[in-house]
């Protein structure tokens, strides 16, 4: 059986790429493959690592396209030609939007470093997220694997993981603590779960 080809978008680093390809290489995902990552920036790092590991990677900038409408047609473009069922955001930092959510109904995940509903939405990503779970003073955070729709953090929740606040946490602390006790974990795990359901309506 062929397995569903999954796209991975990223921005930054991509420490929750790499989570996915060691998570591929373990024969965790095992319904699904990363065929393809695609950044909105040319200095990405997580470039380097898709590289590394030997799976294509392509740039697309909603300045080099001019707008968010010819960016997203773009990308449609490119996933189309590519063959992919299954995106996975990580550390992706653009909205998309409903026309391009649309097209990809529960077939788009993403995970969030806190336990949706909380510290979440617009504006929410990245280290404001732990500063805004410190200064509320919780005893418990953790991450979200979330299906996307046009609303930030607004789909429906596929997985989440809790993870302890300790004392003397500063946001890179617990930044850091979030990604290895849960982001790493569960966004692997929900791409096999939500590949291997995709798997079973293709049939």
């Amino acid at each position: 059986m062929n397995k569903i080809k999954i796209a991975v978008f990223v921005s930054g680093g991509g420490t929750n790429l790499q989570a996915l390809i060691d998570a591929q290489k373990r024969g965790e995902i095992k319904s699904g493959e990363i065929t393809l990552v695609l950044s909105n920036s040319h200095t990405a790092y997580a470039l380097e690592r898709a590289k590394t590991a030997g799976i294509k990677g392509v740039v697309v900038t909603k300045k080099e396209e001019g707008s968010q409408e010819a960016f997203e047609e773009k990308v449609k473009a490119i996933l189309k030609e590519e063959g992919i069922e299954l995106i996975v955001l990580a550390g992706f930092m653009s909205i998309l939007t409903k026309s391009f959510t649309d097209d990809y109904p529960e077939r788009i995940i993403n995970v969030h470093p806190a336990l949706i509903p909380s510290f979440c939405g617009k504006g929410f990503y990245g280290l404001r997220v732990h500063e805004a779970a410190l200064e509320k003073g919780v005893k418990v955070t953790g991450a979200t694997v979330h299906f996307v729709n046009e609303i930030p953090d607004g789909g429906k929740i596929i997985m989440q993981k809790a993870v302890e606040v300790k004392e003397g946490d500063t946001p890179e602390i617990l930044q850091k603590r979030v990604m290895e006790e849960a982001e790493w974990i569960i966004l692997p795990r929900a791409a096999e779960l939500v590949a291997s359901e995709l798997k079973g309506k293709v049939k």
